[in-house]
C-alpha cells in the first residue's frame, strides 16, 4: 500500500450551502502576500436585481440547483468549459493551429461532467491502484474530459448523470458504465454520490456548481470542479467553504483552470512575483472571439416555452451561465488577478447586446476598467459577437518589464531577465491532462492543500464585479459587490427530478 501524508488545514465548516449570517468577506481576504493561502468569507444581506439587465428575468431564473447539462446539435457552436455545448463539425485543423473558440467548437466539448474518487485514497492507495471515477454531465466535453481520466490511466468511470436520458445511456456505453449506474433528471447527481466512488468531476452548467460540489464533499469524495465555480455571490461563498471543509476533511477538491496548470505561464508569472518587471503600474485583459453561444440563443427563441430549452440552451442563458464575463471571459481575468496576486477594490463598467435579446439572455460584449490596490488599473474588454481579432489575452505594464500572455498564443516577459516561453501547443487539452494528473497525484498522496480553491473563487468574484458594474453602468466597489450578495434564481418548474 503506498501510504499518504494527509495536510489537515483550515477551519471545520457546517456542510450547508447557504451563505452564513455571520460571515464576513472584505476584498483584504483576496488581496494576500505572494504565496499564502486564501480564505474567504461570504455574509448573506440579501440583493437585488441590478436595473441594467435584461427582460423576463423573474420569469427565466432557475430555483433548483441540480442537473446536468444537455446538448443541442449544431455544426458552428464552440464549447465552454462548464461542458454544455454543441457537437461542432469542422475539427480538421491540428489544435495547436487553432484559436481557443474554434478548438473549442471541434473539440465536441458539449456537456457536464463529474468524477468521483474513493475516499480511502485520501489516507493510503495501491500504487497501481485506479480511482473510481463518476461523471456528471454527459454532453461533448463530459464525454472528452472522461477520455481524458481514462487516458490518464490511473481512473476507471464507473458511474454518469446528465439530466437527459439518452445523453447518460450514450456516455454509459462509451465508457462501459454498468446500465444501473447511469442516472437522468435533476437527482441524477445525487443518485450518483449514492454509489460506491471515488472522486467526482463536476462540469455541469455554472449554477448548478455549488450546490453539487458541496454534496460531493459532504459525500467523502474528492472534487474536480470545471471554472466558473459559481454565477452569483452566494454561490461563490458556498465553494469557498466546500473547499475549506473538504481541506478539513483530507478530501482533494481542484479547480480546472488550464492556464493555471501551465509550466510556461507559472514560469512568466513567478518572474514577475519575484520582481522581474518592477513596480506594476497598469495593464489589459481581452477576450475577443466569435459568437460563442449562437445555435444556444437560437435554440431558445425557438422553443420559448419549453422548459427544458434552458437546460439544452445553458450558455446563451443569464442565470444558469452568470453572462459571458463570468462563464467564459473568466479566462483572461484571473490571469490578472494572478499576476496582480489581489483582488479589485472596484470597478466601472458598460457594455450589452448588439443582437435582439432573448429572455434572460447574455450579453455579447463587456468593457471594465477595474481598480487594484497600489494604483493598479487594468482595461478589460471582451466581444463574443461577429468576426475579426481573436484572442484571450493578458498584458501587464511594469516599470522594468511587461508581462504579455496569450491563452493559444506565446507567453512572455520583456525585462532584463527575459522569458520566452515560446508558442503554446494545445491549453485547452494540455492544461486539462495537467490537471487530471495533479489530481490523481494529490488524492494518492494524500496532498489536501487544495490551493487552486480561493483563487477562483477570487477571480469569481472579480468577474461579478465587473459584470455588477456594466449591468448598472456605474462604479461599483469591491464591498459593496460582497453586502449586496445577489443570488441568481433559476426557475426549473417542468422538469423532470
Amino acid at each position: 500500500m503506498l501510504k499518504t501524508n494527509p495536510q489537515p488545514e483550515a477551519h471545520k465548516l457546517m456542510p450547508t450551502i447557504r451563505p452564513s449570517l455571520n460571515s464576513e468577506l472584505t476584498r483584504q481576504n483576496f488581496a494576500p502576500k505572494i504565496g499564502s493561502r486564501l480564505s474567504l468569507h461570504v455574509p448573506s444581506s440579501s440583493g437585488r436585481e441590478s436595473a441594467h439587465t435584461l427582460a423576463g428575468d423573474d420569469q427565466s431564473r432557475l430555483t433548483s440547483a441540480a442537473t446536468g447539462r444537455a446538448v443541442v446539435q449544431r455544426h458552428d457552436a464552440q464549447h465552454s468549459d462548464s461542458g454544455y455545448s454543441l457537437p461542432v463539425q469542422n475539427c480538421d485543423a491540428s489544435p495547436s493551429t487553432l484559436t481557443r473558440r474554434r478548438f473549442l467548437a471541434g473539440a465536441g466539448a458539449a456537456a457536464l461532467s463529474v468524477a468521483v474518487i474513493k475516499p480511502e485514497l485520501v489516507f493510503g492507495a495501491e500504487a497501481n491502484s485506479k480511482i473510481d471515477l463518476g461523471l456528471i454531465g454527459c454532453g461533448g466535453r463530459g464525454t472528452w474530459i472522461a477520455d481524458l481520466f481514462r487516458k490518464n490511466g490511473g481512473y476507471n468511470v464507473v458511474a454518469v448523470a446528465d439530466y437527459f436520458p439518452e445523453r447518460a445511456d450514450s456516455t454509459g456505453q462509451k465508457f462501459q458504465v454498468d446500465s444501473a449506474r447511469r442516472f437522468s433528471g435533476l437527482s441524477a447527481y445525487r443518485r450518483l454520490l449514492e454509489q460506491k466512488l471515488d472522486a467526482v468531476a463536476i462540469i455541469s452548467p455554472p449554477y448548478f456548481h455549488p450546490e453539487q460540489a458541496a454534496a460531493a464533499i459532504d459525500a467523502g469524495r474528492h472534487l474536480y470542479l470545471a471554472k466558473p465555480i459559481a454565477v452569483d455571490v452566494p454561490g461563490c461563498h458556498t465553494v469557498a467553504e466546500s473547499g475549506k471543509k473538504a481541506t478539513d476533511s483530507k478530501q482533494v477538491f481542484l479547480v480546472d483552470f488550464q492556464t493555471r496548470a501551465n509550466d510556461k505561464y507559472q514560469t512568466a508569472i513567478k518572474l514577475v512575483h519575484d520582481g522581474g518587471i518592477g513596480r506594476i503600474i497598469s495593464g489589459e485583459a481581452t477576450y475577443q472571439t466569435g459568437n460563442t453561444w449562437d445555435a444556444m440563443d437560437q435554440y431558445l427563441r425557438e422553443h420559448p416555452n419549453d422548459p427544458e430549452a434552458r437546460i439544452r440552451g445553458w450558455g446563451a442563458d443569464r442565470t444558469l451561465s452568470g453572462d459571458v464575463i463570468t462563464e467564459q471571459n473568466i479566462h483572461a481575468i484571473d490571469v490578472a488577478d494572478w499576476i496582480l496576486d489581489a483582488a479589485p477594490t472596484r470597478a466601472y463598467g458598460t457594455g450589452g447586446r448588439i443582437k435582439p435579446p432573448v429572455e434572460n439572455g447574455c450579453w455579447d460584449h463587456f468593457d471594465v476598467i477595474f481598480y487594484y490596490p497600489n494604483d493598479v488599473v487594468v482595461s478589460f474588454s471582451s466581444k463574443q459577437v461577429g468576426k475579426g481579432w481573436d484572442d484571450i489575452q493578458c498584458r501587464m505594464y511594469g516599470m522594468n518589464g511587461t508581462i504579455d500572455t496569450h491563452y493559444f498564443g506565446v507567453v512572455f516577459v520583456h525585462c532584463d531577465d527575459a522569458y520566452n516561453g515560446g508558442k503554446l501547443a494545445n491549453l485547452y487539452t494540455d492544461g486539462v491532462v495537467n490537471n487530471i494528473a495533479t489530481f490523481h497525484k494529490a488524492i494518492t498522496e494524500g496532498d489536501c492543500s487544495n490551493s487552486t480553491v480561493a483563487a477562483s473563487v477570487r477571480s469569481n468574484l472579480t468577474t461579478i464585479l465587473g459584470r455588477m458594474a456594466a449591468y448598472q453602468q456605474r462604479e461599483v466597489t469591491w464591498d459593496e459587490m460582497i453586502k449586496a450578495n445577489e443570488k441568481y434564481e433559476a426557475n426549473l418548474k417542468g422538469l423532470k427530478a
